[in-house]
């Protein structure tokens, strides 16, 4: 076990200790602070005299740190809380009286090393920054240099340490007298609790345990520093080269990527992950989660070059998809993806990234379609005969050579009953909320060879045939009909409000469209409207079962059932 040492201490003896330096490879979140709240507790209702020097305390939070390579301080948590009182303290600096000797030493202490003539040297600061966003870090270390922060300076640093120049400034012209108070009381009384570990993985458990504020340091956040890292020691153009492509890599995941849980450079990740653990040759679905995976052997994936630049060609894959670049891929290949993206689980991002990492070098589009229509098929079939992620998961690890090496997906292992798997289907409960119900219609639009895929950013709800307003004063024979695949379709979004509460006889008007508003996109309810005057409880069952014979076939047609 690593040695652990927690003290509390004031801001003033944190920062004044000899030969101390923060170093930060990372900085999550918001860069945030108040002088007002600050004031509340320096100079409790507006009255220095109610404050008790010997006593009166204010807790600001917990400084996680470990011993780095470098045997420097690396910090793992409260990064922006160092950050905001270094610029609380050089916006101090800047407004205590030149003759206030003993505070503004103090002050100089805090942000400065001292050298032996008993000077600050203003540029050795008391945090050392290597972060992907180096402009800003410059922007930061300039601040602290010159004390200044013009309307120029657009970064987070420069907007905190402006508000911080201006509350200053309005207290100590509201109060002067009490001014030297506030800033000792901030100094001397204000709390931090030092929590320094020699090792990192012990520093990011005890991360994981303390942090309950909503703003937990992502997986991304740490294999960012790790590359950083590495291509700092390639030398200035690599370091930057990589700051560049990087902001690439997050502007691109956070604009495409949502996934449920971590953040969208975390699923990018978990994405890259499958197809490493395909390489590996593992048949074991279970593990233990992103980080772990990756911090194993001293973060040793994070260390090859070819990590990142796979990373990047990954990223690639999915903006060409995301921005439908037929000159990449087909509008066969477009459609089949646009119904996965139904599936109720992002897992099957995984395995396609992981198939084109395999077979990205001879990505024949025969058996990239036919790959694309099995999975879809797999995910429906286990969403509904096994449903749960664990089930889900198991069949595809059990393929993955296959997958890998661009050969046949066979799930002979994993085959379903067919007999038993078409009454599971039958009496399945697709309501609106099973992301499975939406997934199967997606499905179904596509089936149809004419479908064309909706425009970019549509939504597409789900509607209701048969509206159950109409069902109120025209009730079916058996009401629970009213929830069957075959009552249900995808719609945009701008004619289901609209047609939601109408008889057929009205819908078809809004699926066909007239002069003024364009029609649904969505073939099948074009060809209802204009071949049908009315849409009774008799087609609900009829088009059901057609859908379910047609999943069956499908199915069927790929042996996975038996």
């Amino acid at each position: 076990m690593s040695d652990l040492n927690i003290s509390q201490k004031d801001i003033y003896s944190i920062f004044s200790e000899r030969g101390v330096k923060f170093f930060i490879r990372i900085i999550s979140g918001r860069i945030r602070g108040s002088v007002n709240s600050a004031k509340l507790f320096a100079i409790p209702n507006d009255d220095a005299d109610l404050f008790d020097d010997d006593n009166d305390e204010y807790f600001l939070g917990t400084i996680l740190t470990f011993l780095n390579d470098s045997k420097q301080k690396e910090v793992i948590d409260g990064q922006q809380r160092l950050i905001t009182l270094l610029l609380l303290m050089r916006a101090f600096y800047e407004t205590v009286d030149k003759n206030d000797n003993r505070i503004r030493q103090d002050i100089e202490k805090c942000i400065w090393h001292i050298g032996r003539d008993g000077e600050p040297d203003k540029t050795k600061i008391k945090i050392k920054s290597e972060v992907a966003a180096e402009d800003e870090i410059k922007e930061f270390e300039k601040i602290i240099s010159d004390g200044k922060a013009t309307k120029g300076n657009k970064s987070r640093y420069a907007e905190n340490y402006r508000y911080f120049q201006r509350k200053i400034s309005e207290f100590k012209q509201e109060t002067p007298d009490n001014f030297s108070d506030f800033v000792r009381r901030i100094l001397y009384n204000c709390i931090l609790l030092p929590i320094e570990t020699s090792k990192q993985d012990t520093a990011l458990r005890i991360f994981t345990t303390l942090n309950d504020r909503g703003m937990e340091l992502s997986d991304s956040d740490i294999f960012k520093a790790q590359f950083y890292k590495f291509y700092r020691d390639q030398g200035r153009q690599e370091k930057e080269n990589f700051i560049r492509r990087w902001k690439d890599l997050e502007e691109f995941c956070n604009k495409n990527f949502h996934p449920r849980t971590g953040t969208p450079l975390d699923d990018l990740f978990m994405r890259y992950m499958y197809f490493l653990l395909a390489k590996s040759g593992t048949k074991n679905d279970t593990f233990k989660g992103l980080r772990p995976y990756y911090e194993k052997n001293g973060y040793e994936v994070l260390r090859k070059e070819e990590t990142f630049e796979e990373l990047v060609t990954l990223k690639n894959f999915w903006q060409d998809i995301f921005n439908r670049d037929e000159t990449k891929f087909s509008n066969s290949i477009l459609k089949k993806i646009f119904v996965l993206s139904y599936c109720p689980y992002s897992l099957w991002s995984y395995i396609v990234s992981l198939y084109f990492m395999g077979n990205k070098e001879n990505l024949v589009e025969k058996k990239f379609l036919k790959f694309l229509e099995k999975v879809t098929l797999v995910f429906l079939l286990h969403a509904i005969a096994n449903p749960g992620v664990h089930s889900v998961r198991r069949p595809f690890f059990l393929e993955f050579q296959n997958i890998l090496h661009g050969r046949e997906m066979t799930f002979r292992d994993t085959r379903q009953d067919k007999k038993f798997f078409r009454e599971q289907l039958v009496n399945m409960k697709f309501s609106n909320t099973k992301p499975i119900t939406r997934a199967m219609l997606a499905w179904w639009a596509f089936e149809n060879s004419d479908q064309e895929l909706p425009d970019l950013g549509m939504k597409l709800h789900i509607e209701h045939i048969y509206a159950k307003n109409r069902n109120e004063f025209e009730p079916l024979e058996e009401t629970e009909n009213l929830e069957l695949l075959g009552n249900k379709s995808l719609l945009e979004e701008r004619i289901n409000i609209r047609a939601a509460d109408y008889r057929f006889s009205d819908k078809r008007k809004f699926y066909l469209g007239d002069g003024k508003r364009r029609g649904t996109e969505i073939v099948e309810l074009r060809r209802l409207a204009e071949t049908k005057n009315d849409f009774t409880e008799y087609d609900i069952l009829e088009r059901n079962e057609k859908i379910f014979d047609r999943f069956i076939e499908r199915l069927s047609e790929n042996n996975l059932l038996k």
